[in-house]
């Protein structure tokens, strides 16, 4: 049986996979139409949309809290994708709010809670 820590690590890495894909999902079709990227970009991005779907339902808590936990690793996420994909450092307001909103989801994923 896993340890609490092992729970944990893994709770992240879904939302760390599910924020990638809805990201990446959404990025490519943001360059094919701001940037006169390639049309076959809507294929991957299409399927990267079905992967983040997917992704949500492995989340094992009501469907609400995970949406509302998972906005504070998407943000967390975005910003990453900033720094290395777009090659704009975060400056220390992104990296506040970043912070802000991973205490948040901690709060709403591992707050104890009546079962």
């Amino acid at each position: 049986m896993p340890g609490p820590a092992v729970s944990v690590v893994k709770t992240l890495a879904l939302f760390a996979g599910t924020a990638v894909a809805e990201i990446i999902g959404c990025y490519l079709p943001y360059r094919w139409l701001r940037h006169a990227g390639p049309a076959w970009y809507l294929a991957p991005a299409a399927v990267s949309l079905a992967a983040f779907a997917y992704l949500l339902t492995l989340h094992p808590t009501a469907a609400g809290r995970t949406y509302a936990a998972y906005g504070g690793i998407y943000v967390a996420v975005a910003l990453l994708w900033l720094w290395i994909i777009d090659g704009q450092t975060p400056d220390r307001w992104d990296l506040i709010g970043g912070a802000i909103t991973i205490a948040g989801m901690l709060v709403i994923v591992f707050g104890p809670r009546a079962r």
